[in-house]
């Protein structure tokens, strides 16, 4: 099987939105990456680090769904990385209300040697030069490194966040991610000037509004899945993320037909992320489910149309 590494926190969350709040949880975007991924044909890896404080349940999670954990280094007398927060009514915003950094504040990742040689490289949302560390370590170029990042990185340390977009083929960012990197409010604009930094490929993510691809030239929009329910928002992103660098990483085509079907994926996979707390539906999600959203996404996009405005039907 193909290789995917994955780097992303592995964390404790504590949520609340206008359905419910929880205490500590699961979360994390290594987390949220990792069991997206797990969906696909894959030999995948996690670097990341955790405290003494880590449930064995959680490491057990990963392992049982086909996941390398040995390169989640466990701090002794350390704690684990914990965010708590609060979303707002229409679930599109939220208030940062604790974050603990504790053991990720010191992270040095070790890649495994058996990764060193890893297809495709997924850098989860973490600092810079944390991200900057995992590709110095790679013996063999991947084929594709895709990166997550966010506004926070943008705020206080720009100039690392661009030496990493350099070096990465696919960046993903939310619209407002976007605007503030490039300046530019178009967000045609915004992925072009993305594109000149160094990826060939940028995807721009709308939350409820589905996500775009774009190419050169090229652009593609995948509309989110309406859904009658959104539980929980934290976490779609990463999942999205993980779905779409699942696929590509099976498929072995990064052609930007394919990557059009890896944006499909990862916005499937997304849509039950949001339907509970946490990773509590992607801890309980079936293939066959899957398959089912991927035939509701196809009858949602998918139509005729006659070219020609004058045509009539007959």
């Amino acid at each position: 099987m193909n290789k995917l590494l994955i780097v992303g926190s592995v964390a404790f969350d504590a949520i609340e939105t206008p359905f419910g709040k929880t205490d500590k949880i699961l979360g994390g975007a290594g987390t949220y990456i990792g069991l997206a991924s797990s969906f696909f044909k894959v030999q995948s890896a996690i670097v990341s680090v955790v405290g003494e404080d880590f449930p064995q349940e959680y490491i057990d999670l990963f392992s049982n769904r086909g996941i390398d954990v040995s390169a989640i280094e466990v701090v002794k007398g350390g704690k684990t990385f914990f965010w708590k927060g609060r979303y707002h009514n229409d679930l599109n915003s939220r208030d940062t209300l604790e974050t603990q950094l504790n053991v990720l504040g010191d992270f040095q990742p070790k890649v495994p040697q058996n990764f060193k040689d890893a297809d495709v490289v997924m850098l989860g949302n973490l600092h810079p030069l944390v991200q900057i560390s995992v590709l110095d370590q790679m013996e063999r170029e991947p084929k594709l490194v895709v990166l997550d990042t966010m506004n926070f990185w943008m705020d206080c340390a720009l100039p690392e966040l661009k030496e990493v977009i350099k070096r990465v083929d696919v960046i993903t960012v939310n619209d407002e991610e976007a605007r503030q990197l490039t300046g530019e409010y178009s967000l045609v604009k915004a992925a072009a000037k993305i594109q000149k930094m160094g990826p060939e490929f940028v995807v721009i993510k709308k939350g409820e509004h589905g996500a775009l691809l774009f190419h050169d030239k090229q652009v593609f929009y995948a509309p989110a899945l309406p859904l009658e329910e959104v539980f929980d928002p934290t976490g779609a992103g990463d999942t999205f993320a993980g779905g779409f660098a699942g696929y590509i990483t099976q498929s072995e085509n990064l052609s930007f037909k394919n990557m059009k079907n890896a944006i499909i994926y990862g916005s499937t996979l997304a849509s039950y992320c949001v339907e509970e707390f946490g990773t509590q539906r992607m801890e309980r999600l079936q293939k066959e489910e899957v398959i089912d959203r991927l035939q509701q996404f196809k009858a949602l996009t998918q139509f005729d149309i006659s070219l020609g405005l004058d045509n009539e039907e007959e």
